[in-house]
Formats: structure tokens, sequence, C-alpha cells
């Protein structure tokens, strides 16, 4: 199973000891359909993820990750597993997430993304590419992210956890030698 922890000392900062923080439960994966992976793509922001968010008030974790899939993706999934968590700790935003990781496969394509107004300001649209490809992209765009255009106060600080994050969600899935 999956269990990785991501810190500040993960994304070249020194680690800040969390007091307090915020707390956020999320729920995100590995999506496939056919031999490809979903990757959402934020133009603006030089970002690739994994389909995910936060869960709401009500929802049990496969309810949160189905609704973001849906979101970002347009795609109704089957979860086929779960496959860990991850946890980050930002020191420098006094801030906690600990994320359930799923994997699932494509059940029905709708074609259209249901996107907020900062995912389509920061340019979001869907990928889905071979699971080498996204690999790839994701370790690529870390030394070259843009702050979002959504937002001047926000920094890259963030979006480099979510990358160190979806990277090894994607090589610890990688590794399961799941064939697409």
């Amino acid at each position: 199973m999956l269990h990785e922890i991501i810190k500040d000392e993960n994304i070249g900062l020194k680690n800040k000891e969390l007091k307090n923080p915020r707390k956020r439960i999320g729920a995100r994966g590995v999506v496939v359909k056919g031999n490809k992976v979903a990757l959402f793509y934020k133009r603006h922001k030089n970002e690739y993820k994994l389909p995910g968010g936060g869960v709401e008030d009500g929802e049990d974790l496969e309810q949160a990750f189905c609704r973001e899939v849906l979101e970002e993706t347009g795609c109704k999934v089957n979860i086929i597993s779960k496959l860990g968590i991850t946890e980050e700790f930002k020191g420098a935003s006094n801030f906690y997430q600990l994320s359930h990781v799923f994997f699932a496969e494509v059940v029905e394509d709708r074609k259209q993304l249901d996107l907020t107004e900062k995912e389509r300001v920061e340019g979001g649209e869907l990928l889905w590419v071979p699971l080498d490809e996204a690999i790839e992209k994701v370790k690529n765009c870390f030394d070259n992210l843009k702050p979002s255009p959504y937002d001047e106060q926000e920094d890259v600080y963030s979006t480099k956890f979510v990358i160190k994050r979806d990277l090894s969600i994607l090589n610890y899935f990688k590794s399961l030698h799941i064939l697409l």
C-alpha cells in the first residue's frame, strides 16, 4: 500500500513544524480509459495533476473521488482498488492534507467537464496519455510551474506539493505492473 509523506524538504525548503494546522481530507487517484491515464492540465500554471480534490461534508471517500473525477474528467468511474494514502505537511502555510488514493477505470465518458471558475481561468483541460508519458509530464513540470492567474497572491509553493504527491502516486501505480 502506498503511504507517501511529503514535507517542505521534499520541495527544496527547510521543514517547518506545523502548529494546530488547517486540515483537509482529499480523494484522488489514477483513472484509466483503455491504455491511457487521465491528467488534468492547467495550461496557465504549467501544472499536470491527477484528478481529485477535497471531501465535502456528507460524502464518503469513494463518493468524493467519483464526484471529483466526474467534474475534472467528465467520466463516471468504477473504483478498482484503494492504492493507499499520501500526507502533506505544508509548514510554510501551516496546512496538513491527508489524501486517500484510488485506482479506477472509466465506465462512461460524458465528454463534458464541470470546472470551477479558478480551473477555467488557469486553463484547465483533460488529457489522456500513456502512463510513462503521464509520469514524465508530471515530473518535468516541477521546475517550470507558474503562479495561478486566478489569485495573484498564490505562488507555486502548494503546487509543488501537488506535483510531488502525484508523481509518487503514478510511480507507485507503475510499480504494481498493471497492464494498461
